[in-house]
């Protein structure tokens, strides 16, 4: 994306209500995304944003620093255009969700797991009237269709600006049920990210904790704290 290379070029950045949303203008220039559509966002919370997101570019832009901008391209290039396949693809998540793989031992870590993720089970099945069940080991757990197409008609009822948070979150956590709690306000973000980590946790309780892995937590962490954010936008 030659444009996430350029430089500062402009003086005043400014958000701008439009009939179907905001808008962001550096110098009177209305922002695209990289695929050149409008760039059109649906929170006046959103926009603000997105704009002190371009405001704070100094020198080279430096997407990394900008989140909020990379998660609304995403929603309006890439999961506005096709929908119902991001939906197909995230609703697989629940057939295989992280909360369902329990460990054979040590009782250390199954107790850990059970405290952190049958909460979880519990409150899906109250929320969705979906219990999923749950097996020792990594093979692969059938659940039950009607309770899937349930979560399925779950993730359809978002907006593309939604869809794309739930698809760092659930990718990052590998749970639809933990996506699902953060969305809902059920889990705060910090305590969705512990309950994704139980496993890596544990080893590092036995085995310590090396610095490449280390820097890879931090990043993976700090990109679902970013789409918990982003989802929380959406609504603000």
């Amino acid at each position: 994306m030659s444009e996430w290379a350029a430089k500062r070029f402009w003086t005043t950045t400014a958000t701008v209500e439009m009939p179907e949303g905001y808008g962001i203008e550096l110098d009177g220039r209305s922002v695209k995304t990289p695929a050149k559509a409008a760039l059109v966002l649906p929170t006046a919370a959103m926009a603000a944003a997105v704009a002190e997101e371009w405001d704070a570019q100094e020198g080279k832009i430096d997407p990394s620093t900008m989140p909020v901008t990379r998660g609304a391209n995403a929603a309006i290039d890439k999961v506005a255009t096709q929908k119902d396949e991001v939906v197909t693809l995230l609703a697989a998540y629940g057939d295989s969700d992280l909360l369902c793989y329990r460990a054979a031992g040590p009782h250390a870590l199954i107790a850990q797991q059970k405290a952190a993720w049958d909460p979880l089970l519990d409150w899906a099945d109250q929320t969705y009237g979906v219990r999923l069940k749950t097996g020792e080991g990594v093979m692969h757990v059938p659940q039950d269709p009607d309770g899937q197409a349930r979560l399925t008609a779950e993730l359809h009822q978002l907006t593309p600006f939604e869809l794309a948070a739930a698809h760092d979150l659930i990718s990052l956590s590998g749970s639809l049920v933990i996506a699902l709690a953060v969305m809902r306000g059920h889990l705060e973000t910090t305590a969705g990210w512990a309950a994704s980590r139980v496993d890596e946790d544990w080893q590092i309780s036995q085995w310590g904790e090396d610095a490449e892995a280390q820097m890879q937590e931090k990043i993976k962490k700090q990109a679902f704290c970013d789409a918990a954010r982003f989802f929380a936008l959406c609504k603000a």
